[in-house]
């Protein structure tokens, strides 16, 4: 995820970036990667809106979204997700793969094999 190239012209070097994806290969910077639940599946990402604040406690290990609970209800009941894959692999891994908190595991496979996964091995 690199920096707006808008951006970089301003002179900006660095800024947070937070995602819900799953990848790698960001090479500089800060970066929130795999916020889970995500934002297709009605996480609270699918929920940010322009001018929110959103405070990044790192050593906390925690991300908050500054809207309230009411404001933050109506913007849920507002919100639809995108039509799913009707079939092939994209329709296998949306119905599947769990979110990144559970392991981004199939979940027919949870239980099945192998041992524990550490939360920082990852």
């Amino acid at each position: 995820m690199p920096l707006p190239p808008k951006l970089l012209r301003q002179g900006v070097t660095d800024l947070v970036r937070i995602s819900d994806a799953r990848m790698s290969g960001t090479a500089y910077g800060t970066v929130v990667l795999h916020v889970s639940p995500e934002a297709a599946a009605g996480g609270a990402l699918a929920l940010v809106r322009e001018g929110d604040f959103i405070e990044l406690d790192v050593a906390g290990r925690r991300l908050h979204l500054d809207v309230s609970a009411e404001e933050l209800a109506r913007r849920r009941a507002e919100w639809t997700p995108l039509p799913a894959p009707a079939r092939g692999w994209a329709k296998l891994y949306v119905d599947h793969v769990q979110q990144a908190h559970l392991g981004a595991d199939l979940d027919f496979l949870v239980g099945g094999s192998g041992g524990d996964v550490a939360r920082d091995s990852h």
